[in-house]
């Protein structure tokens, strides 16, 4: 049997990680989906946090060494002991049985940390809205679902920024895709502008035929060794369809996974869809159904390179973020 094939979804505290993983996880179906949180390896509690003025941003304040050798086992397909952090009270609960399935997705704050870490991958996201818009996104979720307030949530952030910029952005180098969701046109949560910056390092489908002139249509420009591609929230539909028609074309080999559930979130309990995000998590499943094929034809995966890297990535210049 083949190995797993190894998403990561990297970013800080409520960039929408969980939501980007949710879509990704009902596409593969869940009973092939393996999901593993590094925010789990914490290694203090929230009122330890407190005593020793520590933020959970903070490798000091995690596991780093057990949570690499956890992501080498579920690289391989072994089997792990996970612990478990319970976000609701910032305790712990008993750790939990973990077995690799057909594909496993690994998200959290510090996921691409080391290079022992990194090399598990076979495809790496990073999350990257405007900080403006994280915020927002942060108030709404601690203050309806953690039992914050507005007051405490914005103090938080004020507190994790040193750790944020000297720990958290830096990985975005590391990242084949980096994703920026972001107001364009519209501010409305289903009509975001999705940034990508495409990395070197995999294969990315040749998108240049689906570029449009049009000021909401595809658009891509090259950035040395990188590619930005802009998708407008406000994408016609019917474009859209094109575009997603094209990729299923290039990947048809896994035409089993086609749904009609890309691009869907929920607000609260109203379900809502996006098209600029239904094609990146598009993209994102070509990668990995690529990546699946090369292992089924005794491959080493998708990745066309293994980058030489510092070993202290804290001391590594970060890859700047769309704009």
């Amino acid at each position: 049997m083949a190995r797993p094939v190894i998403l990561g979804v990297v970013g800080d505290s409520a960039t929408g990680k969980t939501t980007f993983t949710r879509g990704l996880v009902r596409l593969l179906g869940e009973d092939n989906v393996t999901h593993v949180c590094t925010d789990d390896y914490h290694r203090y509690d929230r009122a330890q946090r407190a005593e020793l003025n520590i933020t959970p941003l903070d490798p000091d304040c995690n596991y780093m060494d057990i949570m690499a050798q956890d992501i080498a086992h579920l690289s391989r397909g072994d089997a792990i002991l996970k612990p478990v952090y319970r976000h609701t009270d910032g305790s712990f609960d008993p750790p939990v049985y973990i077995d690799p399935a057909r594909f496993t997705i690994i998200e959290g704050l510090l996921g691409y940390y080391t290079s022992e870490m990194r090399d598990c991958y076979d495809v790496r996201v990073f999350l990257n809205p405007p900080e403006e818009i994280r915020r927002q996104w942060k108030v709404q979720r601690d203050c309806t679902r953690r039992g914050y307030t507005t007051d405490q949530v914005l103090a938080e952030l004020d507190r994790r920024e040193p750790d944020s910029e000297a720990f958290i952005r830096p990985q975005r180098r590391y990242a084949d895709i980096v994703v920026s969701f972001a107001p364009g046109k519209s501010d409305e949560a289903n009509e975001l502008d999705a940034q990508l910056i495409l990395g070197p390092d995999l294969p990315h489908p040749d998108l240049s035929p689906l570029v449009s002139g049009g000021s909401d249509g595809i658009s891509m420009v090259d950035q040395g060794r990188d590619r930005l591609v802009v998708i407008p929230g406000l994408i016609d539909q019917e474009q859209a369809a094109g575009i997603e028609e094209a990729i299923w074309h290039r990947m048809h080999f896994a035409s089993h996974l086609r749904a009609g559930r890309l691009g869907e979130f929920t607000v609260g309990t109203q379900l809502n869809r996006s098209e600029s995000l239904a094609l990146v998590q598009l993209l994102v499943l070509y990668h990995l159904a690529t990546a699946t094929a090369a292992l089924a034809l005794g491959g080493a995966g998708a990745r066309t390179t293994h980058r030489r890297e510092p070993a202290s990535i804290a001391a590594v210049p970060a890859r700047e973020a769309a704009s």
